[in-house]
């Protein structure tokens, strides 16, 4: 199992050391670095943690009223740590191998996690010999021979940190997740970050339902300079900014309610104006008024942290927060980069060192700034301060030197962190910018004045190295833009060649996109950078967010458990508070404040706090215990699952609920004395928030729930209804025994006191589907939950013995409002059988799915390019199509985006450019690369495809194979047992990435 090196031993020494990593490629990495007196092994992540469910408490615990948080808040708050069940093997192997050395190095990760987990080793193995901290921020021979000549104590503080941490968040997430399941819906789940960031998320929505766009007009104007002028270039666009000395309304002149924010010296036009306007203006005097210029300098962009890694892959490189630290994670243990959990943008006098060496050997003396820049920003709440994210060494592999070694993602990823740290020690980026302003006196009299702005890069500096992408939502001009307008004199006569009256709409605040939260989350010093991967992770997969493209859309459950946590639990989701929590954790790293007082002060109150910190907030309202069950009784589950959207035109307020199978419109039409008279309407699932105007709302309550009749079925007189369902339109028959009794699932979900979020919060309900599980023995209303759920079974054993309605979702080409009753029952005929291949006997049937048309034999299905195909295709034409190779997925196979029109001079082959699942890529039939940074697929030479193709050639097959054939080979009874453990640890691995850092 351990990992051990044949290397020299070190000089002088024959004490033997025990070293404990937490990953195995960490631990074989290191291990090579390390002499024979060393053994390297690994914990493969925590080994032991708080209770995830009632079968992992001990015995001796099990009753306790403490037992369900797994902590002991009437003894100091006392932890509870169990080693899971697929650890014990992993400690049984490392207390053996502590037997037979001198010495423990505890090597896990610098942060405070890892010394959290280097604590829990302590905590577990017992070590009767001296145990020392060893920490590194690299994998490089010299950076890991250094940690182990200098090792340190463990440092509690960092491990009081982390445990309060680990405490809180199981506090926060067991009292406030069950309120969430008894008043909103089960597995549902609360958390100290979590709720804040989805609350951001829901703020955003907000602002952008409640926006209310507003026109406004302008003039594109074409000036040119004429034919005597020797400027360049001849002509450029400008814009109309002002009327007689009226500044013309702009979007930044209109708040989000579509009103102007200062009505004072602002001219709004309309289409009709601008439009004669822009005629009167036609053939007459322009003049330059005011040329202004400026010198421009852009400094380098500091060199990545946590937060601005994430950023800037999910703008440039469309990697996800987690996918960017799970290669990042690949990356460090294999000793390419530093540590990626930083909020340091500091580098060391070496890493400076190489990145301007670097610099100058490709770009040149005058590209690197004159002295070493440094780079001393922390962000709010940083913990402790590392080495920013940079390539490891002291001196630093180029991405051409390390593109045979690493995987697409890695390699593209690698490259990134390089540019941006070769980047930072470059020089500033030069140039000017200018404004001018151009006028003209209409026919109908007006003064009018144009606009035009540009920018001129004259030394690029470092932007030649590194260029940061904008965000696609927020908009933007990147930093290396240029707008390069003629240099022209005030008095200079011009001529508008064109003029276009251009109308403009303004636009709701953009969502957010992973990148663009990670930087709100980071400003307002909610969280750690290290855990905004997962956090973004926990709350899609609690569905309270669904991604569109890149933006970030909250679900309508999402509104109602914000709007729960706002009304009743206001500081636990406030930004200032959770972000002085912060600060309050920092001060017990920093040994300033008592864990187990102030974690008393937070869960049981103190009324008599006074002090502005995030404790006092909640322990002057009597602490969390309190706070949760004062407010539970008072929480009116309807009222908090209705989401107020707007009123109608007769003045009715229209809500979402949000029900047990999801969520529904609602809307009281009956008179102010009258009784309730409610009207309901499916809520398609691909409607977002922002876009439930009140126009949708009353289509959708135009189309009844029990559907439009289209008639009845010729052959079985069963009615033929159209229904608006979830998922999308479709049609469906009304069998005569179709009357189940159901409810209309309408009511919120309950669900009874006892059970327990996982691990802080992932919560659901007891005997659902595993996830949640009681860790107290809740026998309580057994006899009544059976007596419901048999009575349920058999209602539903029922229903399925009974026939079924025939349904079938609508084409793309049809809609609701128009589908006919022959459109119907050609619909519910599907699917439709072609034929049977002669060959095989196999039948052929012609169908309609969720990824569109499609022909059906057997396992073996082939997509259909058009919807009028199902029932037009002939039984020769469907075996004409199975006669062919299967292409890949469901689509007919693309054309190339672009033929080189050379062959490649390995395989003398033809080479094209086409489009894959992960971008443009070159291939010759044999060998597909990917296009790299700077490569465009217009301007791409054959050579440059060559250069590619060769470089995926040398770095061979894809890594996957190889460990499906290292699977296959036979071993021997010891490495049948190793091989065994190193699958349990992937499974382990699976669970609980030690590249993931656990959610706030």
């Amino acid at each position: 199992m351990a990992d051990s090196s044949t290397a020299t031993p070190t000089k002088g020494s024959s004490t033997r050391r025990l070293v404990i990593v937490e990953s195995p490629t960490k631990a074989r990495k290191i291990a090579g670095y390390l002499g024979a007196n060393y053994v390297v092994e690994s914990s493969r992540g925590h080994i032991r943690d708080l209770p995830r469910g009632a079968a992992d408490v001990p015995a001796k615990y099990k009753g306790q009223p403490w037992a369900r948080l797994g902590v002991n808040v009437d003894d100091n708050f006392e932890p509870l740590y169990v080693v899971s069940a697929d650890k014990k093997s992993t400690v049984t192997e490392l207390k053996s191998l502590m037997k037979d050395v001198d010495e423990l190095y505890l090597a896990t990760d610098g942060d405070r996690e890892g010394e959290a987990i280097a604590w829990h080793l302590l905590e577990t193995l017992k070590p009767k010999i001296p145990v020392k901290r060893m920490v590194f921020h690299e994998i490089t021979e010299s950076a890991i021979r250094a940690a182990a000549e200098n090792p340190r104590d463990l440092d509690i503080d960092l491990v009081d940190a982390q445990e309060t941490r680990r405490i809180l968040d199981r506090l926060y997430g067991y009292e406030v997740s069950p309120v969430l399941w008894k008043k909103v819906m089960p597995k549902l789940s609360a958390g100290r970050v979590q709720s804040v960031a989805t609350r951001i998320i829901v703020d955003r929505e907000r602002e952008r339902m409640a926006f209310v766009s507003a026109e406004y007009w302008d003039i594109a104007a074409t000036m040119d300079v004429g034919a005597e002028s020797s400027s360049t270039p001849r002509t450029f666009t400008s814009r109309l900014v002002s009327v007689d000395d009226a500044k013309v309304a702009t979007g930044r002149d209109f708040d989000a309610r579509g009103a102007l924010k200062k009505a004072d010296g602002v001219l709004v036009l309309d289409g009709e104006r601008a439009t004669s306007l822009a005629a009167a203006l036609d053939g007459a005097d322009m003049t330059v008024t005011s040329v202004e210029e400026k010198p421009y300098t852009r400094r380098p962009y500091a060199p990545f942290m946590t937060s601005t890694l994430q950023q800037e892959a999910g703008r440039k490189l469309r990697f996800s927060s987690d996918r960017t630290m799970r290669i990042a994670q690949r990356l460090y243990e294999n000793g390419y980069i530093t540590y990626m959990r930083t909020d340091s943008t500091s580098l060391s006098e070496s890493a400076i060192n190489a990145a301007r060496s670097q610099a100058r050997e490709l770009y040149g003396e005058s590209f690197v700034h004159p002295t070493p820049r440094q780079y001393n920003r922390k962000v709010k709440n940083a913990q402790e301060a590392h080495e920013a994210i940079r390539p490891a060494g002291e001196t630093f592999r180029t991405p051409g030197q390390v593109g045979g070694q690493l995987e697409a993602d890695e390699f593209r990823l690698y490259e990134l962190i390089w540019q941006r740290t070769v980047a930072s020690q470059m020089a500033d980026a030069k140039g000017t910018t200018m404004s001018l302003r151009i006028s003209g006196t209409a026919t109908s009299g007006e003064r009018c004045t144009f606009a035009a702005s540009g920018r001129t890069i004259t030394f690029p500096g470092f932007l030649s190295a590194y260029v940061e992408t904008v965000d696609e939502l927020a908009g933007g001009q990147a930093d290396d833009a240029e707008n390069r307008l003629p240099n022209l004199t005030e008095g200079q006569a011009l001529t508008a060649t064109e003029l276009d009256a251009d109308g403009h709409s303004t636009n709701p605040p953009a969502r957010f996109t992973e990148a663009s939260l990670v930087k709100v989350l980071e400003e307002l010093g909610i969280g750690r950078p290290s855990t905004y991967a997962s956090i973004i992770g926990t709350i899609q997969d609690r569905g309270y967010v669904v991604k569109k493209g890149n933006a970030l859309v909250p679900s309508w459950i999402a509104f109602a458990v914000v709007g729960l946590l706002e009304a009743y639990f206001e500081s636990l989701v406030d930004y200032d508070f959770t972000a002085t929590l912060e600060d309050d954790l920092d001060q017990i790293a920093a040994g300033q404040a008592n864990r187990t007082s102030w974690l008393t002060d937070f869960y049981f109150g103190d009324t008599e706090a006074e002090s502005e910190t995030a404790k006092s907030e909640v322990a002057k309202y009597g602490g969390l215990k309190k706070l949760v069950g004062v407010n539970l009784e008072e929480i009116d589950a309807r009222e908090v699952n209705s989401i107020r959207l707007f009123d109608d035109e007769e003045g009715r307020p229209v809500f979402v609920r949000v029900g047990r199978y999801g969520p529904y419109l609602e809307r009281n039409v009956a008179g102010p004395d009258a009784e309730p008279d409610l009207k309901r309407a499916n809520l398609p699932a691909d409607i977002t928030p922002d876009e439930l105007t009140l126009a949708v709302a009353e289509k959708l309550f135009a189309t009844p729930q029990e559907g439009r009749s289209l008639g009845n079925d010729p052959l079985t007189g069963n009615e033929i209804v159209a229904k608006e369902g979830r998922f999308g339109p479709y049609v469906t028959e009304i069998l005569p025994s179709d009357d189940d009794g159901d409810d209309d699932g309408k009511a919120p979900a309950t669900v009874p006191a006892g059970p327990t979020p996982r691990d802080g919060g992932a919560g659901g309900s007891a005997g659902g589907d595993g996830d949640v599980v009681p860790l107290d023995d809740t026998s309580g209303g057994a006899t009544k939950t059976a007596a419901k759920t048999a009575k349920k079974t058999a209602k539903k054993a029922a229903k399925k013995a009974g026939p079924k309605p025939r349904t079938g979702s609508l084409f793309k080409s049809m809609d609701i409002s128009t589908v006919t009753l022959d459109d119907a029952l050609k619909l519910l005929s599907l699917p439709r059988v072609v034929g049977v291949d002669p060959e095989s006997g196999d039948e052929i049937t012609a169908q309609n799915g969720r990824y569109g048309p499609y022909l059906k034999k057997g396992t073996d299905s082939r997509s259909l390019t058009s919807e009028d195909q199902i029932f037009g295709i002939t039984l020769e034409e469907a075996l004409k199509i199975y006669s062919e190779p299967k292409r890949r997925g469901r689509q007919a196979a693309a054309p190339p985006l672009r033929e080189l029109g050379k062959n490649d001079s390995v395989s003398d082959k033809p080479m094209v450019i086409k489009d894959g699942r992960f971008g443009p890529y070159v291939t010759d039939g044999e060998t597909n690369a990917s296009l790299r940074k700077g490569d465009e697929v217009d301007s791409i030479t054959p050579e440059r495809a060559m250069e590619l193709l060769a470089d995926r050639r040398a770095r061979g097959p894809a890594k996957k194979s190889a460990k499906k054939a290292a699977k296959k080979a036979p071993a021997k009874k010891t490495a049948k047992k190793t091989a065994a453990k190193k699958a349990t640890a992937k499974k382990t691995a699976a669970k609980k990435s030690t590249a993931k850092k656990s959610a706030d």
